[in-house]
């Protein structure tokens, strides 16, 4: 039953040049470096989005959570779960894949929810004890801010906010969904 997918997908693309890309959020015309390396075991596992970008997947999405998984066929599994229009709101999930784009570091993926389609997901900052990370791509379009903790505090996320605007990111905009008061509030999969 591919044929339904394929034809979807083939009727969704011209549609999607009818709708603006996502604003530049980074000065000037330098990729934003990405962290050195990352070890992908302790990468994976459950984050919090604590700060966005604008842009339509998310849209009205609050308590956002993507976890990171091993796949048996070497690829990570990404499971992006959100509630819509408030944590009481209906759940919503999308299930994609990430492979590793730069296997010398590691911090640079690319991840695909839609067939052959992949983004950059690239980790520009990252906590040493890998509490929060920070994700953007080239061009800087697409920006997140994620914790382990779903309330990491206001000076943290002052501390996100300086960071970024020093790098050249313009930090107005973003969005900080209502999210969880602590992991252990979360609803199941179920």
């Amino acid at each position: 039953m591919r044929a339904p997918a394929i034809l979807l997908a083939l009727l969704i693309l011209p549609l999607s040049a009818c709708t603006s890309p996502p604003r530049d959020r980074l000065a000037g015309d330098t990729p934003p470096q990405t962290v050195a390396a990352v070890d992908l075991d302790r990468y994976l596992g459950r984050w919090f989005e604590i700060a966005r970008a604008d842009h339509g997947f998310e849209r009205g999405c609050d308590g956002v959570i993507a976890e990171y998984s091993r796949r048996p066929d070497g690829m990570i599994g990404v499971l992006n779960r959100c509630w819509k229009d408030g944590l009481a709101g209906p759940g919503d999930t999308a299930e994609g894949r990430a492979r590793i784009a730069d296997p010398d570091s590691n911090a640079r993926l690319e991840v695909s929810f839609f067939g052959p389609f992949f983004g950059d997901y690239w980790i520009i900052d990252l906590a040493e004890d890998y509490s929060w990370a920070v994700i953007s791509e080239a061009e800087g379009r697409y920006l997140w801010i994620l914790a382990r903790n779903p309330q990491p505090g206001a000076d943290f996320v002052e501390a996100r906010l300086t960071d970024l605007q020093a790098r050249g990111f313009d930090t107005d905009g973003l969005i900080f969904p209502e999210q969880w008061p602590d992991p252990t509030t979360v609803p199941s999969a179920d």
